[in-house]
């Protein structure tokens, strides 16, 4: 999509601003945090590097290899980092790039048009933060070599040996530092999603991930780019039309790509990347696609008469409800708003994108007229329950207000005034109402019961939300409002906690809530106010002696100990328990254990699709992924 750059890559283009300090003692300002997020980060860091050649023209494939060691290899087929001498400091392009922070061929030296890079630090950081660091140079036949330890040079870079004249790129070797790292094992999975999303956003380019510990590996590689990505996504929903809209174009010397399909589902599904980094809070070229989106199938819906003179423009809710959509875009001076590049600030990528879709998106309403009344009458369906939601919801309004309080009649609150300090059980039932209810903390314990299994918001519009009394009393105890009424200060409670039975009804249930949680109250789960209460499977008592045990292993071991002769009681349900049991298992702070939500912003669009396969209608997907998964499971971290 980008012009080749014709210009000669030397040590001309490697621009330093500043020498590398202080990235061993504060790694956190750098890459965000040493636990096992920051860690792949190096990874995204290194592999960045190879996709802004790739995005320049020079670079079709990129293998990344996950060694037995958990070390890290990189190789790709670019155009190699310089090794020639840099001039004024006296030592080769390729160390300055891998000892100096802020230093490449991405600040004005010409060596690139676009990059990526999550913090622009790079290689230096990656360095700097790995116990062992080797790079391998293949320029003009020959095979260049530096070794570093803990971000310093071994040696000087030097010619180790020859190789084909055709044979070009850079392999990256580097350990992780067990010293900084909390983990420095890779997670297989984390990477995968990262590097097939990659994939998609860089048409053809070849990603390779192979994983030496298990022998795994899969190529990623997508001429169709991100048409193909929206196919990914809608997997498993159901499309209202079989072809996806896709446009490209330029303006202003911003490169733009759209790709959109709508589905019968309710939610929209919508990223938008810059250079390749996903921005999950937006900005500025979402803000364009939205309003020409909006725009466009407004103004084919007066053309055509779909909309009655009197009545009203569609809403920017409407026409994206079922909608999954990739906005990609490559501009060169891209200003993001906070370190993180989770929002982008540029003003003239908003009519970029503006202009680019709207020419391109009203030829397509015009020459496909079929799919144009789906996408029509889908839009005016949405809003007459949007219609529907909003009365519904102000209903909920006006009881809450004539109950006193608003608060749901079932909800059983704390006394603490201090949110900070509160917390609410979301309790499965009135049977276990009862122990939960008498086995916690009043002071700061609130409990919340359910009736049965919670609507499945995956297969509901907001109007049906808003008529089941289970959601509408969480919505009410949580205090924040939803969507456009969200206000994360009116939590009332820090810690959200579903506790359900160790079963598989159990398991549903906490999957619906989740599902509700991710769809319509998002920056509780970013926040970390939701947790899975982890309530114990046995007892095993012997004589006085009573353990609790959490899995087969532990209750195995524990009849064990005590010798083989124990009394082994299996709790189907919360409600078996007495209420000391309930409180000292699965309630008390100090005895209980919780595991706690988080949602990994660097996989949006899987997690997507894994609530869509988890709650879709589409069985098959869902039972694949079941048998798939279900031998993984040992801890929640969506």
């Amino acid at each position: 999509m980008l012009e080749k750059e014709k210009n000669k890559y030397s040590s001309e283009q490697i621009q330093v601003l500043e020498g590398l300090e202080a990235v061993r003692k504060r790694p956190g300002m750098y890459i965000g945090s040493t636990n096992e997020r920051g860690l792949h980060h190096l990874v995204y860091e290194i592999v960045d590097n190879s996709v802004d050649e790739a995005l320049a023209g020079f670079c079709s494939e990129i293998k990344i290899i996950i060694g037995k060691d958990n070390s890290i290899t990189v190789r790709d087929n670019g155009r190699g980092i310089p090794v020639d001498i840099k001039e004024g400091y006296g030592i080769s392009a390729l160390e300055i790039v891998y000892t100096k922070l802020h230093a490449g061929g991405k600040f004005g030296g010409g060596g690139y048009k676009v990059s990526g890079g999550l913090h622009g630090v790079g290689a230096s950081v990656v360095n700097a933060l790995s116990e062992k660091l080797q790079v391998k140079v293949f320029i003009d036949g020959k095979i260049y070599f530096q070794e570093y330890k803990n971000g310093e040079p071994l040696d000087r870079v030097k010619e180790i040996g020859e190789c084909d004249k055709e044979e070009k790129g850079t392999e990256v070797y580097f350990l992780p530092s067990k010293e900084i790292f909390e983990t420095t094992v890779f997670d297989y999975n984390i990477l995968k999603t990262k590097f097939r999303e990659t994939a998609f956003l860089t048409k053809n380019l070849k990603i390779i991930l192979k994983d030496e510990r298990n022998e795994k590996e899969e190529i990623f590689h997508y001429e169709g780019g991100i048409e193909e990505f929206v196919r990914f996504i809608n997997k498993g929903k159901n499309p209202l039309y079989n072809e996806v809209f896709y446009c490209e174009g330029k303006k202003d010397n911003i490169n733009v790509e759209i790709a959109l399909q709508h589905n019968d589902s309710y939610t929209e599904s919508i990223y938008s990347f810059v250079n390749n980094i996903n921005t999950p809070e937006g900005g500025t070229h979402l803000t364009g696609f939205k309003n020409s989106l909006t725009k466009s199938i407004n103004d084919y819906c007066r053309e055509n008469k779909l909309l009655k003179e009197n009545e009203e423009n569609l809403s920017g809710d409407d026409v994206r409800e079922g909608l999954t959509a990739i906005i990609s875009i490559k501009i060169e001076e891209p200003q993001f708003e906070g370190q993180t590049k989770q929002k982008l600030g540029n003003s003239e990528a908003q009519f970029a994108v503006q202009s680019v879709l709207s020419d391109k998106l009203i030829y397509f309403l015009e020459q496909n007229p079929k799919i144009s009344k789906i996408i029509c009458e889908k839009s005016i369906l949405a809003r007459k329950a949007r219609e529907a939601a909003r009365k519904a919801r102000d209903l909920t309004r006006r009881k809450s207000a004539l109950d006193g309080g608003g608060l749901p009649g079932k909800l059983v609150d704390c006394t603490e005034k201090d949110t900070s300090k509160s917390e609410i059980f979301i309790v499965e039932g009135d049977s276990a109402l009862g122990p939960a209810k008498e086995g916690r903390d009043s002071r700061y314990q609130a409990v919340l019961p359910l009736r049965g299994k919670i609507l499945n918001v995956e297969k509901a519009n907001e109007n049906k939300m808003y008529e089941n009394a289970e959601i509408t009393g969480m919505i009410t105890a949580f205090g924040t409002g939803i969507k456009k009424d969200f206000d994360i200060k009116k939590l009332r409670y820090d810690k959200i906690i579903i506790m359900t039975d160790a079963d598989v009804d159990g398991a549903h249930i906490s999957t619906l809530m989740l599902t509700f949680l991710y769809r319509f109250l998002p920056e509780l789960i970013k926040q970390g106010h939701v947790y899975l209460a982890q309530p114990p499977l046995f007892k095993v008592q012997k004589g006085k002696k009573i353990m609790f045990a959490y899995t087969d292993e532990e209750r195995d071991k524990f009849i064990e100990e005590c010798g083989g002769k124990a009394t082994v009681t299996r709790f189907k349900g919360l409600g078996e328990m007495d209420t000391e049991e309930l409180a000292e298992t699965t309630m008390a702070p100090e005895t209980r254990i919780l595991l706690k939500v988080n949602m990994n912003e660097d996989a949006a669009s899987e997690l997507d699709l894994t609530f869509t396969t988890l709650m879709g209608d589409e069985v098959e997907p869902r039972r694949n992924f079941i048998e798939q998964n279900a031998k993984y499971v040992k801890n929640l971290d969506i």
